[in-house]
């Protein structure tokens, strides 16, 4: 059985799994199916720096030829990058990462003109694929023609925006290791002002997750800032569209807080977020209207576009990894910031920085001004999705739902939207939502104090379990 399928943002599976015909075909369908609508036949192809990638963008570029589009070589860029190239231009854009997943896994994420493609668009991939014959794939070299000007377009964006002193006196290390976005990441912060050090480059792909950090990925930061050198450490995901920021202390700060963070530095009105976001948005964000989505980009964006058509003028969006999405044009000390409607890393980081120094407190101080609390997550591998649908159903009926929670407290609100996700008396939250992508029950809580949402992410785990399993064993 093949382990590729479409997950919160684009195609993802195994590199043995997607490598030759798989590739080849998905990309034959994704220009199948965007054909009758394309205002161009033209496909800008990126990709990270996984050792699979470049080959199969070579592959990917054959589909398109074979399609009848041009396809055009945007080389080892940010997918950010490629998805702000793709809109000037008006083309279609697929990049060829697997994000924060390991070296021996690989994916596809696919773009029309006008930004991601849609939960809609994945249902006309795989109507199209369907139709797709297998047969040989041309051989030769890619017959894309190069475009170097994708990354420097993307550079100006950001120095054009942020002044040349926004990051003056912070010193700040660039952890580099294989993100396609680490030459960039340490130029554009040093044109804002950062005195920056790279350190930890990689000739080996290392899978930084921003969500769900890696003890290894901890212990190295945390050593890191031992030292007093550094104000802060940032880093990106393997195509640096999810940020990682991490204080002088070698704390990591949580994605969403970022989100918030650089929304109210950019004095955005209505945010768009997944129900995993913490509910200090609605707390002590500040803003006119926050709205709640399913988990997964599409949806964000989905959120963002309706917040537009319901009169909203600045508006942003923001995952609990970190990515940010820029659903309207807006001005950073007189300086106009295009909308970018797909996740970025770039700009998270340049924003908390500033935001930081602009406010004189430590990185540290800042964020604690926000009053967040604290979140923790965790999940049940090797669980069905019939066991955890079954579970999630149970959740919505007030009976169990009561008896469920009555060790842990008494539910004030209820989001059934993706998952259940609970809202607890002493302001805590615990949140159930089975994978998109992987046979897991994952769980999410929020406390005001660590301890309180690890020990409330303990009991919520092993409650899930033995509830899954008592239904198993019910006659």
């Amino acid at each position: 059985m093949s382990s590729l399928k479409f997950g919160t943002s684009g195609l993802r599976g195994l590199v043995t799994d997607l490598v030759g015909w798989p590739s080849y075909a998905y990309a034959t369908a994704f220009f199948r199916s965007m054909a009758a609508n394309a205002s161009t036949r033209t496909v800008l192809i990126g990709r990270d720096l996984r050792d699979s990638s470049p080959g199969i963008a070579a592959t990917v570029a054959h589909a398109a030829v074979a399609a009848g589009f041009s396809a055009i070589d945007a080389g080892a860029v940010p997918t950010p990058a490629l998805a702000l190239e793709a809109s000037r231009r008006g083309a279609c854009a697929v990049m060829v990462t697997g994000s924060h997943i390991p070296q021996d896994r690989n994916g596809l994420k696919f773009y029309r003109p006008d930004g991601e493609i849609t939960k809609a668009d994945e249902a006309g991939i795989l109507a199209a694929l369907a139709g797709v014959v297998p047969g040989e794939i041309p051989a030769g070299n890619s017959p894309a023609m190069p475009a170097p000007d994708a990354l420097e377009r993307y550079r100006r964006r950001y120095q054009d925006a942020f002044p040349v002193d926004a990051l003056a006196g912070l010193h700040v290390a660039i952890y580099q290791q294989s993100s396609v976005a680490r030459d960039l990441l340490t130029d554009i912060l040093a044109a804002s002002g950062a005195r920056v050090t790279p350190i930890g480059r990689s000739d080996t792909f290392v899978p930084i997750d921003t969500e769900a950090h890696r003890p290894e990925d901890i212990a190295f930061i945390r050593k890191t800032m031992s030292s007093g050198a550094f104000d802060a450490l940032v880093t990106t995901d393997g195509d640096a569209d999810r940020p990682l920021v991490a204080d002088g202390t070698g704390r990591i700060v949580r994605g969403d807080v970022l989100g918030l963070m650089t929304a109210r530095y950019l004095s955005v009105d209505t945010v768009v977020v997944p129900v995993t976001a913490g509910s200090m948005l609605e707390r002590a964000g500040g803003f006119r209207r926050v709205v709640r989505t399913k988990v997964g980009s599409p949806f964000v964006i989905a959120g963002m576009e309706q917040a537009k058509r319901d009169g909203a003028s600045a508006i942003a969006g923001f995952e609990a990894n970190g990515g940010f999405l820029l659903g309207s044009d807006l001005t950073i000390t007189g300086r106009i910031l295009p909308a970018l409607p797909t996740r970025d890393a770039m700009l998270p980081i340049l924003a908390t920085l500033a935001a930081a120094r602009a406010s004189g407190k430590t990185l540290a101080a800042f964020v604690a001004s926000f009053d967040a609390g604290e979140m923790a997550s965790d999940r049940l591998p090797d669980t069905p999705s019939e066991r955890s649908g079954a579970l999630l159903r149970q959740l919505g009926e007030t009976s169990f739902q009561r008896d469920f929670l009555r060790p842990v407290g008494t539910p004030q609100a209820i989001d059934g939207q993706d998952g259940v996700r609970i809202e607890l008396d002493g302001g805590r939250t615990i949140h159930f939502r089975a994978s998109g992508n992987a046979p897991e029950l994952r769980c999410y809580t929020e406390a005001q104090s660590e301890a309180e949402a690890q020990e409330l992410l303990r009991w919520g785990l092993a409650a899930a379990a033995a509830a899954m399993e008592a239904s198993v064993k019910r006659p």
